[in-house]
This record gives structure tokens, sequence and C-alpha cells, in this order.
């Protein structure tokens, strides 16, 4: 495995890792994320997590967000 990095982008700190096909990322005790295929510019991964923990797409994570902010705050 290569070395991890720290990675500053937009101001904020990033620890970036490399990983081929079917190596896995461990964060805390119950996620862990594995690379599942490579295939051109496209990355698919498998995510592991427990129920509770929500995981979302950046631009799904965006539209619920906009719309939790637009809703009325007595439906929140």
């Amino acid at each position: 495995m290569q070395e991890s990095k720290e990675y500053t982008r937009r101001k904020k700190r990033m620890l970036v890792l490399s990983r081929q096909r079917d190596e896995t990322i461990v964060i805390g005790d119950s996620i862990r994320i594995t690379i599942v295929e490579v295939r051109g510019d496209k990355v698919r991964i498998g995510i592991d997590a427990p129920k509770d923990i929500t995981v979302h797409r950046q631009e799904i994570y965006d539209a619920i967000k906009r719309e939790m902010e637009g809703a009325d705050p007595s439906e929140k």
C-alpha cells in the first residue's frame, strides 16, 4: 500500500489513500469501504456501514439538505 498523504483542498484537510480493486479502507470499527471495480475514470465502491449511518452521493446529500432548508419548520 502506498503511504497516505494529507491533501489540502478548499482549505479543508483530506486524507488521500491509494487502493486497488478488492482492497478496503476501514473507518472506525464499523465502516468499510471496498474498491469493487475500476473502469477508466470511474470507480465503483462498496460501503458496509451500520443501518443507522446514512450514506449518500454528494449530489443526493446536497439535494436533501436543500429540500430540508425549504421545508416548513414544523415538518422537520
